[in-house]
């Protein structure tokens, strides 16, 4: 097993924290805290560059705020000189991981994405008539830091890097807090272990792969699954038969006990393939997929809401118009041309025009939309 050192130099140079700061700022450079540090780029990457070296670098206070998607999660946003660390960080040490995952771990990762993940499970869905769908409860919540930084160590040996990462998860701010007992803890255990990192952090989603990536080759090497997949915490097995599936479920459930997780018990469920599974926000079917009912419920709630702040003059046309484009693209991975219908009709019933000119006036992009369908008609 080889073990990476002499990391920390490249973290720290003034090239690596230049690209973090461009990557961090990517769809936000409008933000009164982004441009007020690109203003000073120079001076603030040297400062950084500098406290990092002599580890004076401590993370600031977290900014928390909660979504409702349907569940409560609390979002923490780290300010925004520590994003362009977590950025340089993972520009150095993720490329090291990524040679070590899973090809069917598909969450946070370059060329993977959930809608290669839908698809990827109607590959397996054509070929085995039964899955066993799961996801772990409280994920982020409950990742232990002492399991993480093994983890971590088992590629890395930087003392450099392993201090500034060490730094970023104990300084992670307290979690939506819940208490489990595991075998061999006592008592006061899990009070003891500190545990949870922030969702709203890349180094949390890349770390929530690393967490988890011997538990996906458990499940490919070990248990010899054909058909396996795993978008964060959300994963499918595919199998011949129940029983199979059932055996495959108490194995591991028993090795997510070793990581300090819990399957989550009513989304632990054996189904037939051929009758349709809930995934990543679609019904999938072996041959056909749909937006599921409650999803789009919500997007007509967010869609009336930016409306509303539309016509106040608080959200301008280009993010609008960047919302709709980003929902549209998610649904046209399903059968979505009546839903497409229903949106464009809204908007049409709001008052808003269907092309955007550079000149100024406020309009959706014409090709955005399905012209052979006969739904609107383009302007020009």
């Amino acid at each position: 097993m080889k073990r990476f050192d002499h990391l920390f130099e490249k973290i720290v140079s003034f090239d690596n924290l230049l690209l973090a700061a461009k990557r961090a700022q990517k769809g936000k450079r409008y933000q009164h805290n982004v441009a007020a540090f690109h203003f000073q780029l120079e001076e603030q990457l040297l400062a950084l560059k500098q406290g990092l070296k002599d580890k004076s670098y401590q993370p600031g206070e977290y900014e928390t705020f909660f979504i409702y998607d349907p569940k409560e999660r609390m979002i923490s946003a780290a300010p925004y000189r520590d994003r362009v660390i977590h950025h340089a960080l993972c520009n150095i040490i993720e490329p090291i991981f990524e040679k070590t995952f899973i090809y069917d771990s598909y969450a946070n990762r370059k060329g993977k994405g959930n809608h290669k993940a839908i698809d990827r499970y109607q590959f397996y869905a054509k070929k085995y008539p039964y899955v066993l769908k799961s996801d772990i409860r409280k994920f982020f919540p409950s990742l232990d830091h002492q399991i993480l930084k093994q983890e971590i160590r088992w590629k890395i040996k930087c003392k450099d890097t392993l201090w500034l990462i060490d730094t970023i998860i104990d300084n992670s701010n307290p979690q939506q807090n819940q208490l489990e007992w595991f075998n061999g803890d006592n008592l006061f255990t899990p009070a003891e272990r500190k545990k949870g990192l922030p969702i709203g952090n890349l180094t949390s989603q890349f770390w929530g792969n690393v967490y988890l990536n011997r538990f996906d080759h458990f499940i490919k090497e070990e248990l010899a699954v054909p058909g396996y997949i795993r978008y964060v915490d959300d994963f499918v097995l595919f199998g011949e038969n129940k029983s199979q599936l059932n055996q495959w479920k108490w194995e591991l459930t028993t090795y997510l006990s070793k990581l300090r997780l819990i399957p989550h018990p009513n989304k632990t469920q054996i189904k037939r393939t051929k009758d349709g599974v809930p995934f990543l926000g679609f019904q999938i079917f072996p041959t056909y997929r749909y937006v599921r009912k409650e999803k789009i419920r919500r997007y007509r709630r967010y869609l009336k809401s930016n409306m509303k702040l539309r016509a106040q003059g608080k959200l301008g046309p280009q993010k609008l118009e960047d919302q709709l484009n980003a929902w549209l693209g998610h649904i046209r991975n399903g059968q979505s041309q009546r839903l497409e219908y229903n949106i464009f009709w809204y908007l049409r019933q709001s008052g808003v025009e269907l092309h955007y000119s550079s000149r100024g006036s406020w309009r959706l992009p014409a090709e955005v939309f399905n012209m052979k369908a006969g739904v609107l008609e383009q302007q020009r």
